[in-house]
């Protein structure tokens, strides 16, 4: 009886993420699986559609398996996401004017760092000024009253 209640609640889940797919059509099913792949997950984030187990990018995954079953090009399969869910979706969003932060922001802290790497490893230090006859006297005083304090 508690194997047959495990298995019955486990076929949901299972029957759930079963991925859709085109075995009938390859060219069908490469198209599928690229778009899986460049599209983000918006749950995790760091993950594709193709790799995350998130219920929205099974959601998504099956709005792209429709779409394509609908006969719309994987340009059209795009722009709907990106309409709908912003740039963010793509891995590779296009490089315009609300995106450049996202293209240049790492060659620019790249620079920044090494700039400052340069500059601390060729003038950190400055010579300190030559000592003028009163700093030179008080000095060897100085010197004079510490050596005379150890002896």
């Amino acid at each position: 009886m508690g194997v047959l209640l495990a298995v019955l609640a486990w076929h949901p889940v299972q029957a759930a993420d079963t991925p859709l797919g085109f075995d009938d059509d390859p060219a069908l099913q490469a198209r599928y699986d690229g778009l899986l792949a460049e599209l983000r997950c918006l749950v995790c984030q760091n993950q594709s559609l193709a790799d995350s187990h998130a219920d929205l990018a099974q959601d998504l995954r099956d709005e792209v398996h429709r779409m394509l079953a609908a006969g719309a090009s994987d340009a059209e399969v795009r722009e709907f996401m990106v309409a709908r869910y912003g740039d963010f979706v793509l891995y590779e969003p296009p490089l315009k004017a609300t995106t450049v932060v996202l293209w240049t922001g790492p060659a620019i802290l790249v620079l920044v760092a090494a700039a400052i790497v340069v500059r601390r490893a060729r003038g950190g230090r400055e010579a300190a000024p030559p000592l003028d006859e009163a700093e030179r006297a008080r000095l060897a005083a100085l010197v004079d009253a510490e050596r005379q304090r150890h002896s």
